[in-house]
């Protein structure tokens, strides 16, 4: 037979691990500072212009 468990128990550890998955997500979405945001912005522009300039035209 199997173990016993606590489901309120395991519900809470569930929706901890949830808050935390989210968590970190947020950091890493709104934990940049502007520099890093303005950096990856001209990243983005500058490879679509390379991968503009390079398509061919039909």
């Amino acid at each position: 037979m199997g173990d016993v468990i606590n489901l309120n128990r395991f519900r809470k550890a569930r929706a901890k691990a949830d808050r935390a998955q989210e968590a970190d997500a947020n950091r890493a979405k709104f934990g940049r500072t502007v520099a890093d945001k303005a950096r990856d912005e001209a990243d983005t522009a500058r490879r679509k212009a390379l991968l503009d300039g390079v398509k061919l035209e039909e």
